[in-house]
């Protein structure tokens, strides 16, 4: 009875190594592949993109802060409390930027990627991983909200009537900045890989807006002490970390404590994450 052999020769290991490095280097050439894409499309739209940008803050800076003052309104009016409501604003406002381009810059497109356009058929035979290609989709989307921040930036301290009297913590801008725009842009994913093309107009109307006038933008956290329960409820809030921890990092309003902001922004980039990708990869699989 013979017995069989297997002659098939074991790999050596310099060759599994240099296999290893080769598609190594293929995932990070796709990956700056599509980001470099993203990023093209974003400067032949660079038009749209500063619309979409400025108006919300532009409209929202000019009458609070403008306005008001002139015509001696009570919010942001004239008085002494005037200059505290617009360099007050400002932080919230840079903060409600960030997260809406990292709506409109992640799940905005998702949404019609995975709709009519299908393109989304194409990103995915890029030589990645599905959860790769997801993560390329939050580091182009929090590129262009650290964009938008910086678009925004300007028009925040230069329209308001009243004094914007700012100090910056250059420590905590450049390590909060880069964070907020993660907890943005992955927001924007969470929420792309979850709503039908027919449920785009009950994400701002049931997620967006409520985050936005919850989102501690127009008044500290620390003002929400007479209300305790919704002081508590707020904290399920990322803006409200957001916009602290640039209240933090670039004046003296008294804010939530720094570890806490830090640790916020940190497990909602995590949690937010995680939750994106698993959502891309069901749709994607599905």
């Amino acid at each position: 009875m013979s017995q069989r052999t297997d002659t098939s020769a074991p790999v050596p290991a310099e060759a599994q190594e240099a296999t290893l490095r080769s598609s190594r280097k293929a995932a990070f050439t796709a990956f700056r592949a599509l980001l470099l894409r993203d990023l093209q499309v974003l400067r032949k739209n660079i038009g749209t993109f500063l619309i979409r940008t400025i108006m919300q803050p532009l409209l929202l800076v000019f009458v609070f802060t403008y306005v008001f003052p002139k015509i001696g309104e009570a919010v942001g009016g004239a008085g002494p409390g005037a200059a505290t409501f617009s360099t007050l604003l400002v932080p919230g406002v840079v903060a409600t930027s960030m997260v809406f381009q990292g709506i409109q810059a992640v799940a905005l497109p998702l949404v019609q990627e995975f709709g009519y356009t299908r393109e989304i058929e194409d990103r995915v035979m890029a030589p990645l991983p599905v959860w790769a290609v997801a993560t390329q989709k939050i580091v182009s989307g929090a590129i262009q909200s650290l964009l938008a921040a910086l678009v925004v930036f300007p028009l925040a301290t230069v329209i308001p009537a009243s004094p914007v009297h700012l100090e910056f913590h250059w420590l905590t801008l450049v390590t909060l900045a880069p964070l907020a725009s993660l907890v943005g842009a992955s927001l924007g994913l969470t929420m792309g890989t979850r709503v039908a093309p027919q449920q785009v107009p009950l994400l701002f109307s049931i997620v967006v807006i409520p985050i936005t006038f919850l989102g501690a933008t127009y008044y500290p956290w620390t003002r929400l002490t007479p209300i305790p329960w919704l002081k508590a409820l707020v904290l399920i809030n990322p803006l409200v970390y957001m916009s602290e921890g640039f209240r933090m990092a670039l004046t003296r309003i008294p804010h939530m404590p720094g570890m806490a902001i830090y640790g916020a922004l940190v497990g909602f980039a995590v949690l937010l994450t995680w939750a994106g990708i698993a959502g891309f990869r069901k749709r994607v699989l599905a």
